[in-house]
């Protein structure tokens, strides 16, 4: 794509409302800012339909012993690698299971390395090396929708016969074209012109947000909304996982922080509580439901 053709695409063009924005008070230009930030939730919202068809989607293949890979540079890129690293603390999920790999590597997180994302070998040959295979789900996120890395990771994953879903911001984009579900919410101009990490990112951020906590609802990684499979790592997460408990059993907190202590597990807690059942037993039973918590207690 030449550069002309990059400055034609909408997340390139100018916005009218911020021409004149280093020239208000501090209260207007955050007020513009803002007025921004509700386009990018309303665009998100016009793609609810794709979003679900994608979270039934990753939800089928996880299920079936499959794995979620984002997949970007940049901005996008550390979304990915952000949405994917709080799979675990969240949803207890193996890290593995979520992965977010983004161009240039680690490095990349907290420095720009632009030029590693012209070369789509480099996609396809991060995928190989983090063993991406054709049960797996690959998350395409460029909201240019024409990074060169991206589109190499996502032939590759189409030539495995893997699952593509695109994140992009511009209709149409080969990024869109080259994704079995793509998702498109159009942001439109940004507030300073170009600087996708904005409206675009907070886009982009919305919809990681629904792909991987939709996807565990569904696997029932969640039970009402309260976060079941929350691992008790630290202080604040057994802080959690005790009132979880007792919000579902109807114990006094002190007596959750007990059960907890036993079972060491939010679940596992739960199945022997309200079955009146051993630690094993309760285990067993959870195996059987595939994890999901009001199966086990049926």
């Amino acid at each position: 794509m030449t550069e002309r053709e990059l400055g034609d695409l909408p997340t390139e063009a100018r916005n009218p409302a911020s021409e004149r924005i280093d020239e208000v008070s501090t209260l207007e230009m955050l007020g513009v800012i803002h007025a921004a930030d509700q386009e990018a939730v309303a665009a998100v919202g016009r793609q609810l339909p794709r979003i679900a068809a994608a979270v039934d989607a990753i939800a089928a293949r996880i299920e079936e012993g499959g794995r979620l890979y984002y997949l970007g540079a940049g901005t996008s890129g550390r979304l990915g690698v952000l949405d994917a690293s709080e799979c675990p603390p969240t949803f207890n999920t193996p890290p593995e299971l979520v992965q977010g790999i983004i161009a240039g590597g680690e490095a990349a997180l907290r420095r720009s390395m632009e030029r590693v994302e012209d070369d789509p070998a480099l996609g396809a040959m991060d995928l190989e090396e983090n063993d991406f295979g054709a049960g797996d789900v690959l998350v395409g996120i460029a909201t240019s929708g024409r990074t060169p890395y991206v589109l190499g990771g996502m032939a590759y994953a189409r030539r495995l016969g893997a699952l593509t879903v695109g994140v992009t911001c511009v209709p149409d984009s080969p990024v869109a074209e080259a994704a079995e579900i793509a998702i498109v919410p159009e942001t439109g101009p940004e507030v300073v012109t170009g600087s996708t990490r904005m409206k675009a990112g907070t886009a982009t951020k919305l919809v990681l947000n629904m792909l991987s906590t939709g996807a565990f609802v569904r696997l029932g990684y969640v039970y009402g909304n309260l976060m079941v499979n929350v691992q008790p790592a630290n202080t604040k997460l057994e802080d959690r996982a005790a009132r979880i408990i007792a919000t579902i059993t109807g114990l006094e907190y002190e007596e959750a922080v007990q059960l907890l202590a036993k079972a060491e597990a939010v679940k596992t807690a739960v199945v022997m509580h309200k079955l009146g059942v051993s630690r094993v037993d309760a285990e067993a039973r959870l195996a059987r439901a595939h994890g999901r918590l009001k199966e086990a207690l049926r």
